[in-house]
């Protein structure tokens, strides 16, 4: 099945896990590395929302930026020529593939570590943005990890509620909550069953 393709200014719920359900997360230096390739490849190409990484997936709320918010000069090119133009597809295939590349380095070990192609679902409203930041705080708590949002140290929860710098659209995710109360209040009352993965 074809998959949707990103377009520039719209947000999309990206998710993946590892190839036949296996992991793709062995220890915590993974999963900050993780971050810090997040950071450098899509960045420059979208901004980030929301996000969380289990052991053998992980969910992203990212916003495609437009192309008058991308800067081409932010981008780190693996060889002197610089792209003609920017594919924000190609830049999530760049990030798992350097992803895959350290762990299979690191672990010794060889082929794909995700399943192909990533999973995107496009968000169109404001209430189902609301829902699937809910749903990827949770997901701890729906995989029987933790029983609340916050006792997961690998998600945006909180970084969120945190003063510390981020890239994070942190101000954005409360302004769709009202605020820190509420935001913490939604996540302590959410039912995960109204979403349909």
């Amino acid at each position: 099945m074809e998959k949707e393709i990103l377009e520039f200014g719209h947000f999309y719920h990206i998710y993946n896990r590892g190839n036949n359900k296996e992991a793709i997360f062995f220890d915590d230096d993974n999963y900050r590395y993780f971050l810090k390739l997040l950071l450098k490849y899509i960045d420059p190409v979208a901004d980030v929302y929301a996000y969380c990484l289990l052991k053998n997936h992980f969910h992203l709320l990212i916003r495609i930026k437009s192309e008058q918010e991308i800067n081409v000069s932010d981008f780190k090119f693996s060889t002197i020529e610089k792209s003609k133009s920017i594919n924000p597809s190609k830049q999530f295939s760049h990030f798992f593939n350097a992803y895959t590349q350290a762990i299979n380095k690191r672990y010794n070990r060889t082929g794909s570590l995700l399943e192909k192609p990533f999973e995107r679902k496009r968000i169109t409203d404001e209430n189902y943005l609301k829902q699937i930041i809910l749903y990827i705080h949770n997901n701890p708590v729906k995989h029987g990890i933790t029983s609340n949002a916050n006792q997961y140290f690998w998600s945006s929860y909180h970084s969120i509620l945190s003063d510390k710098p981020s890239k994070l659209k942190r101000k954005e995710v409360l302004d769709y909550f009202e605020n820190e109360t509420n935001f913490i209040f939604s996540h302590n009352n959410y039912d995960s069953l109204n979403l349909p993965y």
